[in-house]
């Protein structure tokens, strides 16, 4: 599962919708377009996993359409979902904003976890990254590139840093 779940799950905890309710509430909450090869798929999995239940609701003159509802299963997952960063995600951007994004719904200790892991995935970028410097001297835009990239890594290090300031806070 990944922060496209996360996002589906957040918005039904609100309440329930229909699959073109949720894109339109999902994109108005986050500005991440969801589209439908993404989200009836992942509509499915939990549903089949039991984080939500689908219902029939009829409408004139059309087929009935779906509603989906999240159970108390699916607010767990939610939880867990957000509460875990694994090493393979803790790189990913957008998995890792998307938890930042919903740390109200998680303690002090789990929101330093997800920021333990991705200090520890931005650390090996930025080394990998210094290593890539050091040997590409003679290439001057693609050092170029690979400065930037670490200017932003420092960038990302020093809002980290806040971050753990404010992650102890209450939920």
């Amino acid at each position: 599962m990944s922060y496209i779940d996360v996002l589906i799950l957040r918005q039904l905890a609100q309440g329930p919708a229909h699959g073109y309710e949720l894109r339109k509430q999902v994109e108005a909450g986050t500005g991440y377009v969801l589209h439908n090869n993404s989200l009836y798929p992942a509509l499915r999995r939990m549903e089949e996993a039991g984080a939500v239940v689908k219902t029939a609701q009829a409408q004139e003159k059309r087929p009935p359409r779906h509603v989906y509802e999240i159970t108390e299963a699916g607010r767990e997952l939610l939880h867990d979902l957000l509460a875990e960063l694994p090493p393979e995600s803790a790189g990913d951007e957008a998995e890792f904003l998307c938890r930042v994004a919903h740390f109200d719904l998680l303690a002090p200790g789990e929101r330093l976890a997800v920021l333990d892991a991705r200090e520890k995935a931005v650390e090996a970028r930025m080394a990998h990254l210094r290593s890539l410097d050091e040997g590409a001297r003679d290439d001057r835009w693609g050092s170029l590139v690979t400065r930037e990239m670490i200017r932003r890594g420092e960038s990302e290090r020093e809002w980290l840093r806040e971050l753990r300031a404010r992650a102890g806070e209450g939920a």
